[in-house]
């Protein structure tokens, strides 16, 4: 034990510390005994013991299954991808088709119709192909335009039919 000076009020000992392996923690909390799962308890000097080799002539026993994380790939190739796999892609114009034969009605009428039809066909043609996702956008592009050149001619019809009616009368609409 050491001898510590308390300045001026006597000396007193220092307990003396046992010495612990440097690889164990133990602490002790409230008369519980806690120990770091992380560093297990061996003791000095323990080795495991060696497996005996195999006979001669025996099969080699087969390995352990690989557990954890896979091997990084080589230098230059892709790294795995994580999660659900990716699902089949959408014909990028079965898209353009749905989305032309809308803006028919609220931007372009008679042209967004046209587009919207000629991109339909054109996606169902390569979805039959290629077996991607989308063949529903496209045949609802398809449907959609159609009916909106339908209502485009309509409409220049009943345009025409009124600058007639205006023309053949012109003294009816003044007064």
């Amino acid at each position: 034990m050491k001898a510590y000076d308390h300045g001026g009020r006597g000396t007193f000992a220092a307990p003396a510390r046992s010495r612990r392996p440097a690889r164990s923690f133990t602490q002790r909390i409230k008369g519980t005994t806690v120990t770091d799962p992380n560093l297990p308890e061996q003791p000095a000097g323990a080795v495991p013991p060696v497996p005996p080799a195999p006979p001669a002539g025996a099969p080699a026993a087969p390995s352990a299954p690989a557990y954890g994380a896979p091997a990084a790939p080589a230098y230059g190739q892709p790294a795995p991808a994580y999660g659900q796999p990716a699902g089949a892609k959408t014909n990028v114009l079965a898209i353009i088709s749905l989305i032309a034969s809308i803006a028919a009605f609220v931007i372009l009428p008679f042209i967004g119709s046209i587009a919207g039809v000629i991109c339909g066909h054109i996606a169902l043609s390569q979805i039959k192909k290629t077996g991607e996702q989308g063949r529903g956008m496209a045949v609802a592009g398809l449907i959609v335009g159609y009916v909106g050149i339908v209502l485009a001619i309509i409409g220049t019809i009943v345009f025409f039919a009124i600058i007639a009616s205006i023309a053949a009368n012109p003294n009816l609409y003044v007064n």
